[in-house]
This record gives C-alpha cells, sequence and structure tokens, in this order.
C-alpha cells in the first residue's frame, strides 16, 4: 500500500507543526515584550563581579532581599581579592538577612579566590569558563554573560521552566535540555531578552501556583489556558505589579 499521501507525524509537544510551534514562540515573546517592555535583570549591580555574587546570592531567597543587602555588601568587597581575604564571621552577618548565611558565606570566598587564583581576580566571559568556578552552573553563567558581558544566553531559572512547559515549548524538566529546546525556537540575538520576558511574566502574571489566565496578554496562544483564573475581574486581582517580595 502506498504511504505517498501519508501525514507525517507531529514532534512538538503539542502535536502542532515545527513551523507553526516556532511561528507560536516567536508571537508569545513579542507580546511579552510589549508587556513588560522594561524587562530585565532585577538585580542591582554595576560590575560582572557584583551581577556574579548576587545571582549567587539570589538562590532560596528573593531578588529584593539580596538588592537590599548588596548595597553594603558590594561597599566593602569591591573586587575578588577583598572577598577571598574576608573575615568570614564579618561577611556572615551581611548576609545573614539571606538565609543560609553561612553557606553563602563559604560560597562567596571559595568563589572569589578561584577567580584569584584562575583568572587574576576577573569574572571570565565564557560559559566554559563560568561553569568551572565553584557554586557556578548554567543559569547563572548565563545570567552573567547575557546582562553583564551581552552574550546571549538562555537563563532557565524556575519561573522559566514552569512556564516553558505551559507554553508548550518543551516537556522536560531538565533545565540543560530545556535550554537547548528553547534556544533552537528563537534567534540567538533573543535569547537573553527572551529569558526577561518570560521570567516577568512568571513573577507576574503566570503564577505556580494559581496562574491569572484571564489577565493574560498571551492567552489565546497558550494551550494551558485555564489551567488558573479565567475570570478577568478575578484574575486581575492575582497580577503583581512588580518583583515578589
Amino acid at each position: 500500500m502506498s504511504t505517498s499521501s501519508a501525514v507525517p507525524q507531529a514532534t512538538t509537544p503539542t502535536g502542532e507543526s515545527r513551523l507553526a510551534l516556532v511561528r507560536r514562540a516567536r508571537r508569545i515573546d513579542r507580546l511579552l515584550a510589549q508587556r513588560y517592555p522594561d524587562a530585565r535583570a532585577e538585580l542591582d549591580f554595576t560590575t560582572p563581579l557584583e551581577l556574579l555574587v548576587a545571582t549567587v546570592l539570589s538562590a532560596q531567597t528573593t531578588d529584593v532581599r539580596v538588592n537590599a543587602t548588596t548595597p553594603t555588601l558590594f561597599s566593602r568587597y569591591p573586587d575578588a581579592a577583598a572577598y577571598a581575604a574576608a573575615d568570614p564571621a564579618e561577611l556572615e552577618v551581611i548576609l545573614g538577612p539571606l538565609g543560609f548565611f553561612r553557606a553563602k558565606t563559604r560560597s562567596l570566598i571559595g568563589l572569589a579566590r578561584a577567580l584569584v587564583e584562575r583568572y587574576d581576580g576577573e569574572v571570565p566571559g565564557r560559559l566554559e569558563d563560568l561553569v568551572t568556578l565553584p557554586g557556578v552552573g548554567r543559569k547563572t553563567a548565563n545570567v552573567v554573560l547575557g546582562n553583564a558581558f551581552g552574550v546571549p544566553g538562555i537563563t532557565v531559572d524556575t519561573h522559566f521552566l514552569r512556564l516553558a512547559r505551559r507554553f508548550g515549548w518543551t516537556t522536560s524538566d531538565d533545565p540543560v535540555k530545556v535550554e537547548h529546546e528553547v534556544g533552537a525556537l528563537f534567534e540567538r540575538r533573543d535569547w537573553t531578552m527572551l529569558s526577561h520576558h518570560v521570567v516577568w511574566h512568571g513573577r507576574r502574571i503566570c503564577h505556580a501556583k494559581r496562574p491569572a489566565c484571564g489577565a493574560c496578554p498571551i492567552a489565546a496562544l497558550c494551550p494551558s489556558y485555564g489551567i488558573g483564573e479565567t475570570d478577568p475581574e478575578a484574575a486581575a486581582k492575582l497580577v503583581k505589579s512588580g518583583p515578589p517580595r
């Protein structure tokens, strides 16, 4: 029997064609860019080292809390050598409000010593170098590369992972696989801003437990529409205007 007229099986998570998935994904990003024109990294920094430190400290706490702590931290420790020579007890006092301050103190000192020993105290601008540093994985490396060095990267944090699955861009829960699968849907130059758009949306509207579907600008493009509150008035009350505290 001839199979020339057989319909090829879709290989995308949603069953749509690859071309349709790419087009829908990019349309979602364009709409999110319109909704969040000021999207950016929500950690305050002025140098690659400050961003690296802030990102490491942001684990298991909020960006708001980190931003409240880092002015004192950055003033007291202006470079990697200062962190490397820090008195752990003094550093613990500064990091106390962040939680897990003892572990974070050890992480910062170990990270700084590696920077001093391997890179003359400078933060390297390549992913393959950054991920060799203690406490630095691909997520942290991509944050630093994209926002401090202008090197495109996709930052797969909990928000990005959740939304990428909800949007039907991936079915994986492995961050590295998600990074590569989602990256293949977009132009490389768009990766960093895509990460910001998705993370901002996850923090403000597409919440983990109760997404505000009825207030979502991409509702018509989302295969997961309806898992949250669909009534527009009720959904509007769930929308956060700024980063979670």
